[in-house]
């Protein structure tokens, strides 16, 4: 079936441009575009996309804050955020507000379709040293999991195995790595990795990458694989 995308950047011709390259895509449609958060809060409960493109600088709402509520809903799209600027602080909130992946606008075409791909299927297209580097550098203190205790029950639900995965997904790891680093086949992966999101009450590998940074369970470094 086509992934249906949703467009969203106030720059008419840089919005344009993202459709163009993504509607020539067999498996893709765009099935609509916003110019700014609170248009594209309202199309993503109108037209129901697979993913949305957010640009984080906008009128009216920000992709941020459009992002946090578009994710808030049952059933969310997946949000691919896009900015020009290279900054952590945008980063980082794009990932708490619970966007998938962030890339640069001058990504090539061909890094913005699979990076839309990726997002659909639940993985994330941040690059493993951004993730530890982010996330190293703004959980350093206690994180919000750590002052409001949430999620340690859920915690106490998670098998050592799957804990263990929790902390490699942390780490960058992509699925094939951690088959590969524990011995065991990319299928049982994928069960762990389903079972403690569900546990956990997680959409994502991105949400996950967080809790553990706020847990304690990952560091910035990655953990010793034969541990």
């Amino acid at each position: 079936m086509s992934l249906k995308v949703l467009v969203v950047d106030d720059q008419g011709i840089v919005r344009a441009g993202f459709a163009a390259v993504i509607d020539a895509e067999d498996d893709m449609t765009v099935v609509g575009e916003a110019g700014d958060g609170a248009a594209a809060v309202r199309l993503a409960a109108e037209l129901a996309p697979d993913v949305v493109v957010m640009d984080v600088r906008m009128p009216e709402l920000d992709g941020i804050a459009a992002t946090r509520i578009i994710t808030g809903h049952q059933d969310a799209p997946r949000v691919l955020v896009l900015t020009t600027f290279d900054l952590d602080a945008y980063v980082f909130d794009a990932l708490r507000a619970g966007a998938s992946g962030f890339l640069l606008k001058d990504v090539r075409a061909a890094e913005l379709l699979r990076g839309i791909r990726v997002v659909a299927a639940g993985e994330s297209v941040l690059a493993p040293s951004a993730t530890r580097r982010l996330i190293g550098h703004y959980t350093s203190g206690p994180g919000p999991a750590h002052r409001t205790g949430y999620a340690h029950g859920a915690l106490d639900s998670l098998t050592g195995r799957e804990r263990h995965v929790l902390g490699l997904i942390a780490s960058g790891l992509s699925n094939a790595e951690i088959a590969d680093a524990l011995g065991i086949t990319v299928g049982t992966v994928k069960s762990h990795v389903n079972a403690l999101l569900r546990k956990l009450g997680l959409r994502d590998r991105v949400q996950a990458t967080i809790l553990a940074y706020d847990l304690g369970l990952a560091r910035p470094n990655p953990p010793d694989l034969h541990t």
